[in-house]
């Protein structure tokens, strides 16, 4: 394992640890990011249109397409940073 999926890793888990809900758009951008990092481009189908929450999601991954998972995972691991301060 990388030092990199290390630190991305650990970061997944101090999140979790995180005192307060960040707000929807902080979330989606977190989604987006680590499903981006540990996953690769966004594949699938879209979500049907009510599934509100799950369209948002795909979106917010589909946004990131083309980024490497290693771009993904730096920029997950940063904004997890300056969550916790």
């Amino acid at each position: 394992m990388t030092d990199l999926r290390r630190e991305f890793d650990q970061a997944a888990e101090d999140i979790q640890q995180l005192g307060q809900r960040p707000d929807n758009d902080t979330l989606l951008k977190l989604y987006a990011l680590y499903k981006q990092g540990s996953e690769g481009d966004v594949h699938g189908d879209a979500p049907g249109f009510f599934d509100f929450v799950g369209t948002a999601k795909y979106e917010a991954w589909a946004k990131l397409r083309g980024i490497s998972e290693e771009q993904a995972m730096q920029r997950y691991i940063a904004l997890v940073q300056e969550l916790l301060g």
